[in-house]
């Protein structure tokens, strides 16, 4: 491997339906989070008696925070996903941008969005 300067095309066909698989699931996870931000379909508050209303609007609250932060940090990877599948076709994928040594396969496949190997990451 020390002589390969870029994966082949049967591999980079491999990463390309992995990502697309984790793009899939991405997308799904990030449309659910925007539904609980804008409860478009929940029992929120407008069900519960008004004793309860206070304490239930403070936790709704909170609940959309977090939501929302989780919803950025999805988009974002999403994002990073998109980016992947340019260098797939760019044929750049799995190139360290530090180093230029191919990234592990291994490395590429638990994130497929990864731009820098182990070694360069490590450095950081």
């Amino acid at each position: 491997m020390a002589d390969k300067n870029r994966y082949t095309d049967v591999e980079l066909q491999e990463f390309k339906a992995l990502i697309h698989q984790k793009l899939d699931k991405a997308r799904e996870d990030y449309e659910l989070l925007k539904s609980s931000i804008t409860q478009s379909e929940s029992n929120d508050t407008q069900d519960t008696s008004p004793t309860f209303k206070v304490l239930e609007e403070g936790a709704a609250t909170l609940s959309k925070e977090e939501a929302g932060r989780l919803a950025q940090r999805q988009h974002k990877f999403i994002q990073h996903l998109q980016a992947a599948l340019i260098r797939i076709e760019n044929k750049t994928y799995g190139i360290c941008r530090e180093t230029g040594k191919l990234i592990t396969k291994e490395r590429l496949r638990a994130v497929p969005h990864a731009t820098l190997s182990i070694e360069a990451k490590s450095r950081q």
